[in-house]
């Protein structure tokens, strides 16, 4: 390890351990399984690290200069050695992946094996508030998890009594099991990829919930499900892009509404590609058709400095809630932008 490498391995080791003890008593408190740790604290260790209940899952950022591949192989290992020294975990509890944007099907992929990935597997399950969401720290980019999603999760259930709920972009449905454990009435939880859908499925079980698949017909129109069975947590395959345009014309409507779309994706079973910061107004737009009188719309993006314009959104009250969806391990400033959108319409 040259001289570089070593200062910025105890520079890292000593802000885990700083942050590590100032979250651990308020994360025992609040029953937050997973928290963040690091991110990008330090200019030039340009990580993100998060704590799964005794392990990492981290990210290295693109460097804004050329590193040859093995030294930065090398240098991540140093990092995850001094991450699992400091939080006193085996190094192969700490998993170090490399964050760049991944379009189409990629987003979804199983990592290949390598020095990024330190094996396979790595399967939890987490608590919080009360609740349990199964994570893969190993075999994906993302967990299964998201941690900055936390304080909106709350905010979701705490609503969500009574409520039909429709879920798009779903990834492993954590809102939508939320939702559920708040008392929702139904839930539609609307993803185009199969792996993910099984994990929501386990999510749901995991919590006493049964999910069961149906199809996009079967969501959109009750008739056309089997007589006599009502299911209400629903996991549909679908486009939620179109989606959008099918419950519409199905004159569906639901009481809230989750949308947290992927910065980017033109996956080839999609039927167009999908980019937030341009396609957002009419996302949000198409949401807000699928509103019941009353109902409200929760928009999160996870894109850096994303900002959503609230006017020109007739019947509609806008409102930015990032404070509200902020956390201990995330303040506003590092909180992911939320708006929630409000029914004003009574004849809508």
């Amino acid at each position: 390890m040259n001289q570089k490498t070593a200062a910025q391995a105890e520079m890292l080791a000593n802000r885990l351990r700083k942050r590590y003890r100032h979250l651990k008593k308020w994360a025992a408190r609040t029953d937050a399984g997973a928290f963040r740790l690091y991110d990008r604290d330090i200019p030039e260790i340009p990580l993100v690290l998060d704590w799964y209940g005794g392990a990492v899952s981290g990210a290295l950022y693109k460097r804004p200069y050329e590193k040859d591949g093995e030294d930065e192989k090398r240098w991540i290992e140093e990092m995850r050695n001094a991450a699992a020294r400091a939080l006193e975990i085996p190094a192969g509890r700490v998993f170090i992946k490399f964050r760049e944007r991944k379009r189409g099907a990629a987003q979804y992929e199983k990592l290949s094996s390598g020095a990024d990935a330190k094996g396979s597997g790595f399967i939890r399950d987490i608590r919080e508030g009360g609740l349990v969401f199964r994570v893969n720290l190993s075999d994906y980019l993302d967990t299964g998890l998201f941690p900055d999603r936390r304080g909106l999760r709350d905010v979701v259930r705490k609503e969500a009594a009574g409520k039909r709920m429709l879920n798009l972009f779903c990834y492993t449905a954590a809102f939508s099991v939320c939702a559920a454990a708040g008392g929702a009435e139904e839930t539609d939880s609307v993803d185009l990829s199969n792996t993910y859908l099984a994990w929501a499925g386990v999510n749901f079980s995991l919590n006493g919930f049964r999910a069961e698949t149906v199809s996009e017909r079967e969501a959109l129109y009750p008739a056309a499900a089997a007589p006599g069975i009502r299911v209400r947590h629903r996991l549909i395959r679908a486009d939620a892009l179109l989606f959008l345009k099918h419950a519409a014309a199905a004159k569906r409507k639901w009481d809230l509404v989750i949308m947290d779309p992927p910065a980017f994706s033109n996956s080839r079973k999609m039927a167009s590609t999908l980019d937030i910061k341009r396609d957002h107004r009419e996302l949000a737009a198409s949401a807000l058709r699928l509103l019941a009188p009353g109902g409200r719309l929760y928009f999160a993006a996870g894109v850096k400095n994303f900002r959503l314009e609230t006017n020109g959104f007739p019947g509609f009250r806008a409102e930015d809630i990032r404070a509200r969806a902020a956390d201990e391990d995330f303040p506003p400033n590092k909180a992911p932008s939320c708006y929630v959108f409000q029914n004003t319409d009574s004849s809508t």
